[in-house]
């Protein structure tokens, strides 16, 4: 069933403020910047002038979480997220969350202070809160799985340029963002660099937010949301979208393709050197092995090496190399990065600076959990560049 969405209930001064009409709800929607000393002073007006039944708020359980409580690094399993294989999205979730801690730095503003600013008020009028967003871990899943391997590396290569960036930002630009017309703009921009990319992280959520705040208990709501979800999820309230939330809050399977990509290449390359022994004997097939072997390995180890890692995780690269090339189960960056938190595990201060570190270049290789990740990266790349290497000289071989 359709809702009806009406815009012209009261008009506000200020631009962030949405009124709306939902069924039988009032809902205030607040769009914010979550760097902004002006949004979280906003946020607590408009909470303490509206007394509403509920306030809605863009986190979920995760976020709140580590917002609330700032130690979220210092809890991290990193031997549970190697072998949950969710070192990329970590990555990504840590330069991201570095990039705004620098950004919010600038204007003496914690990152997310309006969204914890609008919890803390509601909890002191006794008003319930309502956290509204999808679980950040099947948001991070469901993107990177969305985005091509060239896109991945595009995406990653863009983060890292960001904490390098040395732009001032201030208030004053920080209001002109959240202008409808500039963030419009820049979503349209988003979605034509990133379409996949822009579905997940804005689209999917807008639809969701939207659910869950219609699902919310109240007759008056108030919504804190970040400036670029306003727009849709104005869009999204206007419809029932309610039939979508099963799909848009699970992680897609592998598709069969790649599934089969993923074991054609090793059964080809194996295949190729059985083919070799039998048709140019077993000495030939033995060279084509051994060159398998270095091929993979010492690219692998190389990249441990300017990783700085421990010297058993350079040895661990340079044999599981080869072993992990002819395999889709595990990448060598993985075998690598484990060796290394098991060798050189950080200290608890490390993971409170992690994100101060990533803002300079010897910051990766000075703290260990960032090294963590470049014993991850850095091997795995040496071992995709083997695995061409290799795979080239035994089918030449072959033919």
């Amino acid at each position: 069933m359709t809702e009806s969405v009406d815009n012209d209930i009261t008009h506000d001064d200020h631009s962030d403020i949405h009124r709306l009409k939902v069924g039988d709800k009032e809902l205030v929607l607040i769009g914010t910047a979550h760097i902004s000393k002006e949004s979280a002073q906003l946020v607590h007006r408009v909470i303490e002038e509206e007394q509403p039944d509920c306030v809605c708020i863009e986190l979920d359980d995760k976020r709140y979480e580590s917002l609330a409580q700032r130690k979220s690094w210092v809890n991290l399993n990193l031997k549970e997220i190697i072998y949950r294989k969710q070192l990329s999205t970590l990555l990504a979730s840590l330069i991201l969350a570095s990039y705004q801690k620098k950004l919010g730095a600038q204007l003496g503003i914690q990152p997310g202070a309006e969204l914890l600013e609008a919890a803390r008020t509601a909890a002191a009028l006794n008003v319930p809160v309502a956290l509204c967003d999808r679980d950040v871990r099947i948001t991070m899943r469901r993107a990177w799985k969305s985005t091509s391997l060239w896109k991945k590396g595009y995406l990653l290569a863009s983060l890292i340029a960001s904490l390098f960036d040395k732009t001032e930002i201030s208030e004053e630009k920080l209001r002109d963002l959240r202008k409808s017309d500039v963030i419009s703009e820049l979503m349209d921009e988003l979605g034509a660099a990133l379409p996949e990319l822009k579905m997940v992280l804005i689209d999917e959520r807008d639809t969701f937010l939207s659910e869950k705040i219609k699902e919310t208990a109240g007759n008056r709501i108030v919504a804190v949301v970040g400036a670029g979800h306003v727009a849709g999820i104005k869009r999204a309230l206007a419809e029932d979208r309610s039939a979508r939330l099963a799909e848009i809050n699970s992680i897609p399977p592998v598709s069969r393709i790649w599934k089969f990509l993923a074991w054609a290449i090793p059964t080809v390359i194996v295949a190729s050197i059985v083919a070799i022994g039998f048709r140019k004997g077993g000495n030939v097939a033995g060279d084509n092995i051994i060159y398998w072997i270095l091929a993979n390995g010492i690219p692998s180890s190389i990249g441990a090496m300017l990783a700085l890692a421990a010297p058993f995780t350079i040895v661990g690269a340079f044999i599981a190399a080869p072993i992990t090339s002819l395999t889709p189960v595990i990448g060598a960056g993985y075998v690598t990065a484990f060796l290394q938190v098991v060798f050189r595990p950080p200290m608890v201060g490390e993971f409170e600076s992690a994100l101060e570190d990533m803002a300079t270049v010897t910051g990766w290789w000075r703290n260990k959990l960032l090294r963590v990740f470049l014993a991850f990266v850095l091997p795995g790349f040496g071992s995709m560049i083997g695995t061409y290497i290799g795979g080239y000289k035994i089918i030449s071989t072959l033919f």
